[in-house]
């Protein structure tokens, strides 16, 4: 496999405003070095500290954004803060400039001014302007810049937005744009759509358009802002905050200033009398409810109530809307035939609202394809992406049969009902065509009148499931053994065999613990390695609560500590398999499925990979090995065997039943090794987890030996952590239950009730993990909070 030539050492962001620092701290989070530039301080001081303070001050406010732009909070001292005014030398070693100040136009055109003398000779220049003309902005470069000029517009917040626009300008050569797009790609785990040089590209152009119509259709319709979300969040497939609470984080006011980039950019639109602030934004604007930043917008938070703007009062009241029983209804169709046809034929005003917002978004969206796209895939992958629907509006439109759905739309141009009268294209009234996406996976482009393929990039090599579009047929592989917990199966001629779980939430039961050790055994007679991976997340749940729940209430005690047992031994299993067995983890790791991944030889894990041994939270204590992993892990660190200091941060991590807010950060849980590698796009982490198991074979891999000489803490450590929680039991902190599930889990990472020192092998641990976690689940207080959690999906203190 070969790549362009262009690598990425060193990155130079210019502006530490909020986008700026985001930009930064994702580049550092990829261990990318990164400088951070902004405009030196006016006090007159000249120490680094005084000249770079509003870049400083930026990098310090990283640490307490939440979700926080940082995968680990101590990357945030890896920034190098620098200003225009004294440190413009050091982009001289930049291999990429990422421009990310205000979206002004002169502002930009003035910085490149100052900033083209100290520009690298192979140095790649890219603004990150959401909306801006790219040409307009190379115009001020010299003539010998703009072949490696182009934009890149990151979503916000970038670390958690997956989609990133590059733009390249009319003279990008198209070695910059490869060199760019697997640097995106592969390094800071982006989805990449390029979008033409046309105002607010692709996302922001479908996306304010959708968000412009659901305000004149809310009010043609006369229904409230919370009747809305209700209507347009997972109801049709789009995230919890909806339309207007998505206003309201996003800032009213920069919903403005995109909106008024559309009015001022786009004279020739056919929709552009309504690319106007509308005026129930423009006056909350004016009085300063700019959404969540100021406290209040189309809702606003009282104590523990969001209450919602009611426009006829100018207040704001309790909500009370809800999508009613018909439409209820028709959103539960699984045919989306069905449900669009009758969303169509309802009186019901919010069945009209539905049916009136996707029809004018489909026809905004298929009359400006050829202006704004390459193919119909880049502006359904864009909203997937940038805004977080589950499809396309080309997708959707496709699912609901493309004829009759454009048929309906034509007919309601034609009554006068659209927010346009412009004729759909030609392309789309084709009577042929049944949709814009096809089973081999191209899709439609209207400028060249043709499908066109995804992109030959060697990096998507490294995609062995891509993402595709509706409709796409992918090779799922060839199946080994399958049964209805689980399935094992092959892809390519590698040599790895490859176990998924079918359960819900992956979680782990009898059947699948059954399944783990028939693969291993797979896998030692006919194959180099096993990869244990889930073809959507979580990886796993954990352990099947509702099945042991069951088991205990029935009386069942010896056939759940039996299982129990078998469940560590499969931990054990899977540590010392004769090949290697490589965990590739994205989403949740919990509980059990920490656990195994914890034995695994290697761990590969996405970035976005929230790991955490969560017994504590229902009354119980890790069992399936992870304690004495935990154990075994602080034996090895332990320096003239102190291993009780090693052992204080594993305490508290399962105490607390923490979960970890990256893979970088369950490295210093300790839930990860060193050694385990983490991947920043979750579609390669099957690739590169194949790639480990197929290396560590290829090494001559050994499973370690059965360690006989893991040092404890002893009744001393123990008692020492039983201590600190006789404070916090005393000062009301924890309850008596949340004490002894601490207790047991202090008396089990120290070895139990032994001297200090002695040393134990890893079944003396596993027996005290057994002994603890059976005599804690048939608690009535354990058993209430596993209850409790399977009903509410929330923790019960008790």
């Amino acid at each position: 496999m070969s790549f362009p030539p262009l690598r990425i050492r060193k990155v130079a962001v210019l502006g530490a405003g909020v986008m700026g620092a985001q930009i930064a701290a994702h580049l550092t989070n990829a261990s990318v070095d990164t400088v951070l530039f902004d405009l030196p301080a006016k006090d007159g001081n000249d120490s680094d500290q005084s000249r770079n303070g509003i870049v400083l001050k930026a990098i310090e406010n990283l640490k307490k954004l939440s979700p926080s732009p940082l995968a680990d909070k101590s990357r945030a001292g890896a920034i190098v803060p620098a200003n225009y005014g004294s440190d413009l030398e050091l982009l001289r070693g930049c291999d990429l400039i990422i421009e990310a100040i205000a979206e002004k136009l002169d502002w930009k055109r003035d910085l490149y001014a100052k900033i083209v003398p100290y520009v690298g000779e192979n140095t790649v220049l890219a603004s990150n302007t959401s909306g801006l003309s790219i040409n307009s902005l190379a115009d001020v470069l010299s003539e010998h810049l703009h072949e490696r000029f182009c934009g890149v517009h990151f979503f916000n917040p970038p670390r958690y937005m997956h989609l990133a626009e590059l733009i390249p300008s009319a003279k990008t050569t198209p070695e910059v744009l490869s060199g760019l797009e697997t640097f995106l790609t592969t390094t800071l785990g982006k989805g990449v759509v390029y979008a033409k040089d046309t105002p607010n590209f692709i996302g922001n152009r479908i996306g304010v358009f959708s968000i412009l119509s659901t305000i004149h259709h809310t009010d043609q319709f006369k229904l409230g802002y919370d009747v809305v979300d209700a209507l347009t969040g997972p109801a049709i497939g789009h995230p919890k905050s909806a339309t207007y609470r998505t206003a309201d984080v996003v800032g009213l006011d920069t919903m403005g200033h995109v909106i008024g980039t559309m009015d001022g950019t786009l004279p020739n639109d056919p929709w552009r009398d309504y690319f106007k602030t509308p005026p129930v934004l423009a006056a909350l604007v004016a009085k300063g409810a700019l959404g969540q930043k100021s406290g209040a917008g189309f809702f606003r938070k009282v104590g523990k109530d969001i209450l919602v703007l009611d426009p006829a009062k100018a207040d704001y009241v309790a909500q009370t809307g809800k999508v009613s029983d018909e439409v209820a209804a028709i959103l539960k169709l699984k045919n989306p035939a069905e449900k669009f046809a009758k969303l169509r034929a309802s009186s019901d005003p919010q069945a009209q609202f539905l049916w009136a917002t996707h029809r004018d978004l489909f026809h905004y969206s298929a009359y400006h394809l050829a202006e704004i796209a390459d193919t119909a895939r880049d502006i359904d992958f864009a909203m997937r992406w940038g805004y977080g629907w589950q499809l396309g509006p080309f997708e959707t439109w496709q699912a609901a049969g493309w004829t009759q759905v454009a048929q309906w739309i034509a007919e309601d141009i034609a009554a006068g009902k659209t927010m346009s009268s412009a004729p759909l294209p030609a392309w789309v009234l084709d009577p042929q065509r049944k949709g814009v996406h096809q089973p081999d996976g191209s899709s439609y482009s209207a400028v060249q009148d043709k499908y066109l393929p995804r992109s030959t990039e060697p990096v998507y090599a490294r995609q062995l499931f891509p993402q595709t579009t509706i409709g796409t047929q992918v090779d799922r592989g060839t199946t080994v053994f399958e049964t209805d917990d689980a399935r094992l199966w092959t892809l390519g001629d590698d040599g790895i065999a490859v176990l998924s779980f079918k359960t819900k939430m992956h979680t782990l039961g009898a059947g699948v613990v059954d399944a783990v050790n028939r693969a291993i055994d797979e896998a030692e007679k006919n194959f180099k390695g096993l990869v244990i991976w889930q073809d959507s997340e979580p990886f796993s749940a954990g352990a099947d609560l509702a099945g042991a729940v069951a088991l205990l209430q029935s009386g069942q005690v010896a056939e759940f500590e039996a299982f129990v047992n078998r469940f560590q031994q499969t931990s054990m299993r899977i540590r010392h398999s004769l090949v290697p067995v490589v965990a590739a983890i994205r989403g949740l790791a919990l509980g059990g499925g920490c656990e195994f991944q914890m034995h695994c030889a290697r761990t590969v894990a996405a970035l976005e990979s929230y790991i955490g041994l969560v017994e504590a939270g229902v009354g119980l204590l890790p069992a399936g090995g992870g304690l004495k992993e935990l154990a075994l892990r602080a034996s090895a660190r332990a320096i003239e065997g102190d291993v009780f200091t090693q052992l204080k941060n594993a305490f508290q991590t399962v105490a607390m039943a923490k979960v970890s807010t990256s893979a970088l950060e369950a490295k210093e849980l300790g839930l990860l090794r060193p050694s385990d590698v983490v991947v920043f796009h979750a579609d390669e982490l099957l690739y590169v987890a194949k790639n480990e198991a197929c290396a560590l074979y290829e090494s001559g891999w050994r499973p370690p030996l059965y360690d006989r000489q893991i040092t404890a803490a002893g009744d001393v450590g123990s008692a020492t952590f039983k201590a600190s929680l006789v404070n916090m039991l005393e000062g009301r902190f924890i309850s008596e239950h949340d004490f002894d599930v601490a207790s047991r889990i202090a008396d089990t990472l120290c070895g139990g009730q032994i001297e200090r020192g002695s040393q134990v092998d890893e079944q003396w641990l596993l027996d005290l993990e057994r002994k603890h976690f059976v005599a804690l689940a048939q608690t009535p207080k354990t058993q209430e909070r596993i209850v409790h959690t399977l009903k509410t999906g929330k923790p019960l203190r008790n």
